[in-house]
């Protein structure tokens, strides 16, 4: 009998450490991150931790670096395109608010008159970039180019968002793929397409100089600034573009 109870005994010994070292690694997290408190049920995972903050601080408007960057332009090259279900210019021009509720959340200002046409401006840049993406996905079936130009319906979402804010007019509207408001980003836009049209290393150096464009003038943008959110949008537009430019090999 000895030898049982010792063995019982050695069991339940070891069943209550297991149990101890289990409770040890279940953990109640808290955050607070830009006003928001969330309570996460961690089981031994500082990954899961990790991931949860992140989640909280994207609703809030910002990642853990920041910035507010979407899906497409994390991923870059890494996803299948869905291009082909924005072709007629329409898909991701207003229909995708992905950012709309972080601008909503941010202090407005007053705009100028050359703010108001910067604005406008950088508009029809980002449909610039997403159009002619559009078009080399179709003709070279690169992944890079269906992801970004799906970033850049969501950056054009973003831009929208301030135009009705501000009251102001729209240039994208009802714009097919290929046609802008401006005889500016017409001549832009008519020009890439053909460099991008004769070769797949064309196209690319055709996305380059989109993004070193957009990074350009939304530098200069940021700069002139003084409303808030305008700020913070062309700072957020700012980083994805020099991302978007790395992805294309610049």
């Amino acid at each position: 009998m000895r030898p049982v109870l010792h063995t019982a005994r050695a069991l339940w010994s070891y069943t209550k450490k297991k149990e101890n070292h289990m409770r040890k690694a279940t953990i109640i997290t808290t955050s607070i991150v830009g006003g928001v408190v969330a309570v996460a049920l961690i089981a031994g995972s500082s990954f899961a931790v990790g991931a949860k903050v992140g989640h909280i601080a994207n609703t809030a408007g910002f990642s853990q670096s920041g910035h507010s960057l979407e899906q497409s332009d994390r991923t870059m090259g890494d996803e299948s395109p869905s291009w082909k279900t924005d072709r007629d210019g329409r898909g991701g021009h207003g229909s995708d608010h992905s950012e709309t509720g972080e601008i909503s959340g941010l202090d407005g200002g007053t705009l100028t008159g050359e703010q108001e046409a910067t604005l406008s401006l950088m508009a029809e840049e980002e449909k610039v970039a997403h159009d002619l993406y559009i078009e080399f996905g179709d003709l070279y079936g690169d992944k890079v180019f269906g992801n970004i130009a799906n970033a850049e319906s969501n950056h054009l979402s973003a831009v929208q968002t301030l135009l009705e804010r501000y009251e102001l007019t729209d240039p994208t509207v009802g714009q097919a793929v290929g046609e802008f408001d401006s005889e500016s980003m017409q001549e832009l836009y008519d020009s890439l397409l053909a460099q991008g049209s004769e070769s797949r290393d064309g196209a690319y150096e055709a996305a380059r100089t989109v993004e070193k464009t957009d990074i350009r003038d939304l530098a200069a943008a940021a700069d002139d600034a003084t409303a808030p959110d305008v700020i913070v949008v062309y700072e957020r537009l700012l980083a994805a573009s020099e991302k978007h430019l790395t992805a294309f090999g610049g």
